[in-house]
């Protein structure tokens, strides 16, 4: 299992309402229904992903994060999860406004176009980069929205969202980030995960 996905599990409390967003074939959600909370459900836009939650025995509908999340109520669920797809969605703005709405907290995850790895390859190669935690090439990659650490702090800035953590996973060493250390976590680390409520 993922390093990240223990990460957001220790921050989810226990017996809470969570709802994975894009939960993929379901690997997190059943982490999280074996260790954390029975009441976890997922929406996922790829149908045969949807089939391997369900043959798993968790509790899924197919639908697209980015027009479906409408049809649940406000604070309907105590934590909502949205990991690596963010930079994927025509408008992320308006997912996490969504996820802002549906769930009392939201755990976000990036990976992190500002890496240094990333810069060094743009920087030397003058191609787009392919690492562990951005491995497509440029033409077959879902990432619509390039997003560092630094634009995802400052964008919950502007729009006055609150963390309740910020993290910056480097290789397996996760930091805790800050205004005071933010570009030191841009340049350093591969993945951002943010704990953030209204």
């Amino acid at each position: 299992m993922k390093k990240e996905y223990k990460i957001i599990a220790n921050l989810i409390k226990e017996n809470s309402r969570v709802l994975d967003v894009g939960c993929g074939d379901g690997e997190l959600m059943d982490f999280i229904f074996k260790n954390i909370t029975k009441d976890v459900r997922g929406i996922e836009i790829s149908k045969l992903n949807v089939q391997k939650c369900i043959s798993k025995g968790l509790t899924v509908i197919e639908g697209d994060a980015e027009s479906d999340l409408y049809q649940f109520p406000d604070s309907s669920f105590d934590y909502v999860i949205l990991g690596q797809t963010l930079q994927a969605f025509l408008n992320p703005e308006k997912v996490l406004d969504e996820l802002l709405r549906v769930g009392k907290r939201a755990v976000v995850t990036i990976p992190n176009f500002g890496h240094w790895k990333v810069r060094l390859n743009l920087l030397l190669k003058g191609t787009m980069p392919v690492t562990e935690s951005l491995p497509h090439k440029w033409y077959n990659t879902p990432n619509l929205h390039m997003c560092t650490i630094k634009d995802f702090f400052n964008f919950c800035d502007n729009k006055k969202i609150n963390f309740i953590k910020s993290l910056a996973l480097n290789q397996q060493k996760l930091l805790n980030i800050s205004r005071s250390n933010l570009n030191k976590r841009n340049f350093f680390s591969e993945i951002g995960i943010f704990l953030i409520k209204k």
